[in-house]
């Protein structure tokens, strides 16, 4: 038996050493920031200085800024508008995918290429030259003799032109619902056939219901990520959340106070804001689940 246990706790020492790495990296690139960053948020402190403690006094004048408001407005319409959209599309998309096609590993490979370059600098520099004033979408626009349209100019179109550019990167919510799709037993479809349903109906009392669990990850992990952009519209905007601040979304406001204006104090006040607005916000999708998801393993809907 002693022998056993060495051999045992041998194991288990082999084990902690292969972990050691990641638990390495977890502790001093993840958890320490966050620890300091809490406390951070309750001082005065410019980068350069030494943190004074103020107390709650980050928070009460995030609480007191306008631009705060101002910021948590625009954030709030981009999520309601971008979060949609990139889900539909990516549904779109993973339903036509979903056909056995000639080559379709080919097509499946090229749909997700976008994601993988999609948060580089280069997607936002072409996102850019598509939407000036003299870019790709007006010289369209022009052979059909629409006038051109200053999209990024106009305080009342950029945030919205900014909130299409989230679909380009759809290919893991893609693949998500694909596996989803590729798990519906066909059964089902043929039996809707045969009591005459048509696709719409197919869609609508089989298709939707049995990939709600996947659509409710999906609509977390997607909500959690618009919350957070920032490189999109920083590098459109050229860091400026232009024009007039019409996209000075939260994550802008939350780099301007820390990297521009050195107030590292108010803006880990304003990451502690926004780290529990996107946790209650999860929980609220979450409770809600149980109205809307169906589980078809006999589980609670």
């Amino acid at each position: 038996m002693p022998a056993i246990k060495k051999n045992l706790l041998k194991r288990d020492n082999i084990g902690l050493l292969y972990i050691l790495p990641w638990f390495a990296g977890f502790v001093i690139f993840a958890f320490y920031p966050i620890i300091s960053s809490l406390y951070y948020s309750f001082t005065d402190y410019r980068l350069f200085g030494a943190p004074v403690f103020t107390g709650i006094g980050n928070y009460i004048r995030l609480f007191n800024d306008p631009m705060f408001y101002h910021s948590l407005r625009l954030t709030f319409i981009f999520v309601i508008i971008a979060v949609p959209l990139r889900l539909i599309f990516s549904l779109f998309i993973a339903m036509l995918l979903k056909t056995n096609v000639k080559m379709i590993n080919l097509y499946r490979t090229v749909y997700y290429l976008p994601s993988i370059f999609g948060g580089s600098v280069a997607i936002g520099v072409l996102w850019r030259f598509v939407f000036i004033r003299n870019g790709l979408l007006n010289s369209f626009l022009e052979v059909f003799n629409i006038p051109a349209q200053n999209w990024l100019g106009n305080p009342d179109t950029a945030l919205y032109v900014m909130s299409l550019l989230p679909m380009w990167q759809f290919g893991s919510s893609m693949l998500l619902f694909l596996a989803a799709l590729k798990q519906i037993p066909e059964s089902l479809f043929e039996a809707a056939t045969i009591d005459g349903a048509g696709r719409i109906k197919k869609f609508t009392h089989i298709t939707l219901p049995m990939i709600t669990p996947i659509i409710l990850f999906n609509v977390v992990m997607q909500t959690i990520n618009a919350f957070q952009e920032f490189s999109g519209i920083f590098i459109v905007t050229s860091g400026t959340g232009g024009p007039v601040k019409s996209t000075y979304v939260y994550a802008i406001m939350l780099y301007d106070q820390a990297f521009v204006y050195t107030n590292m104090g108010y803006a880990s006040a304003l990451s502690w804001i926004l780290f529990v607005l996107i946790i209650g916000l999860s929980l609220l999708i979450l409770k809600s689940s149980k109205r809307w998801v169906f589980y078809s393993d006999g589980g609670d809907s």
